[in-house]
C-alpha cells in the first residue's frame, strides 16, 4: 500500500507536486491605450466546444489581470517551442513585458504573439473564485492554428521539448 504525505502548510511541496504535470504555456494579451499588456499562464485548458470555451487560472494577487479583464477581446497565444524568453518576459513583475516580443494586434484589440502554435480571439465569459486564484472562462470568437509547430512545454519548473515518435 502506498503511503501519501498529508498536504501541509508548505506551499513549495505542493508546487513540486503540481510541477510533475506537464503543461503548455499561453500568453493572454490585449492592447490598452496603444500598448500591449499581457501575462503568461500555464494553467490553461479547453473546456467546451458548444459554446467554445477555454479556461485560464489567474492568481488573485495578479496586477495584470485587473487591467485585462474588462477588455472587449483578449488574445490567447499558445506559445511554441523556442518561446522560452518570450514566456520569461511575459512573466516579469516589472518592466516592459513585450520588449523583444514579436506581436500583432487583431481587429478587435486582442494581441497575439508571432510564431505561436495557436491563437484564439476571446472575451471573458465568466470568472469563478477558486482558493488563491480565479478560474477565468474565455469564449472563443476566432482562431488560427499551426499544428506542425511544437508547443512550449513546462514541466518540473523548466521548459522541455516534445519528442516526435519515429
Amino acid at each position: 500500500m502506498i503511503s501519501l504525505e498529508p498536504v501541509g502548510r508548505d506551499p513549495g511541496a505542493l508546487r513540486r507536486t503540481f510541477a510533475c504535470f506537464p503543461s503548455g504555456v499561453v500568453a493572454v494579451s490585449a492592447l490598452i491605450d496603444g500598448v500591449p499588456v499581457g501575462m503568461a499562464a500555464s494553467s490553461f485548458t479547453s473546456v467546451s466546444v458548444d459554446p467554445p470555451l477555454v479556461s485560464v487560472c489567474v492568481q488573485d494577487t495578479s496586477e495584470t489581470w485587473p487591467r485585462l479583464r474588462d477588455r472587449p477581446r483578449l488574445g490567447v497565444s499558445v506559445l511554441a517551442e523556442g518561446h522560452d524568453e518570450t514566456c520569461r518576459s511575459l512573466s516579469r513583475k516589472h518592466g516592459d513585458r513585450f520588449a523583444g516580443v514579436d506581436w500583432e494586434q487583431t481587429g478587435h484589440g486582442a494581441v497575439v504573439v508571432h510564431g505561436s502554435t495557436a491563437w484564439l480571439d476571446c472575451s471573458v465569459h465568466a470568472e469563478v473564485p477558486a482558493g488563491d486564484h480565479g478560474i477565468v472562462l474565455l469564449e472563443i470568437h476566432g482562431m488560427k492554428d499551426s499544428p506542425d509547430v511544437p508547443p512550449l512545454v513546462f514541466h518540473g519548473s523548466r521548459f522541455r521539448k516534445l519528442l516526435a515518435e519515429v
